[in-house]
């Protein structure tokens, strides 16, 4: 009788650790901002309903604005975090201990499967467009962040080019705009060019073929003729 009811008292330290491990809040942020991604890409940030990502989080709006601020802050935090993890996962890479032609075939590779894979992406930076880049202009770590792979495309350029496998007139930030319009555009504007063209560009059995080709198109325009 004794053990049993010493079985059957409740574990109080085990309660206390699993309330702070459900109501931790770095986790409750993280939450509210993978659920706050997807609802912003899906509506925008007019049509996007604070109330819908409380509900869908457990949370309310009264955390929401607490951790926040506002729809709008939530909205940059957002925006703050999805250019965080592509720039994060590119110095994963570690683009600056390969050859140069294949450091670059490799970041072409990633950006295009990163646009592939993550399309709440594509459109959040697609409507942030729309806004005129008004938001991402008011964070003021948003430029140095991205500064992170235009160092990498010019250390790629510089090693490139000592190595006599690059031309020396190519801009690391016109070299960017290159491979990522061409990863972006297929994603971005697959339904008006399929409407056009009767081909969805993302379509999966078109998928290695616009892979090989556009990482093709970047190494042959960098190329150092001789």
């Amino acid at each position: 009788m004794k053990m049993g009811s010493k079985a059957a008292e409740p574990d109080n330290h085990g309660i206390v650790s699993e309330a702070r491990r459900k109501y931790d809040p770095e986790e409750t942020k993280r939450n509210i901002l993978d659920v706050a991604t997807q609802e912003f890409s899906a509506m925008g940030l007019t049509g996007a309903r604070v109330d819908a990502i409380a509900e869908r989080t457990n949370t309310t709006k009264r955390m929401l604005y607490y951790y926040f601020g506002s729809k709008e802050g939530l909205y940059e935090a957002v925006l703050d975090k999805v250019y965080g993890d592509i720039r994060a996962l590119e110095q994963d890479l570690h683009i600056d201990e390969l050859d140069p032609r294949e450091g670059l075939r490799k970041l072409v590779e990633f950006t295009f499967d990163y646009h592939d894979k993550h399309r709440d992406f594509v459109r959040l930076v697609n409507i942030e467009n729309i806004h005129g880049a008004k938001y991402i202009e008011q964070m003021k770590t948003f430029k140095s962040r991205n500064a992170s792979v235009v160092r990498t495309i010019e250390d790629l350029l510089g090693r490139g080019v000592a190595a006599g496998q690059f031309r020396s007139d190519v801009d690391a930030i016109d070299l960017h705009l290159m491979i990522s319009s061409l990863c972006f555009h297929r994603v971005a504007n697959r339904h008006t060019f399929g409407a056009a063209f009767g081909r969805d560009p993302s379509h999966p059995r078109l998928r290695a073929r616009h892979r090989a080709m556009i990482v093709d198109a970047i190494l042959r325009f960098v190329k150092q003729e001789n």
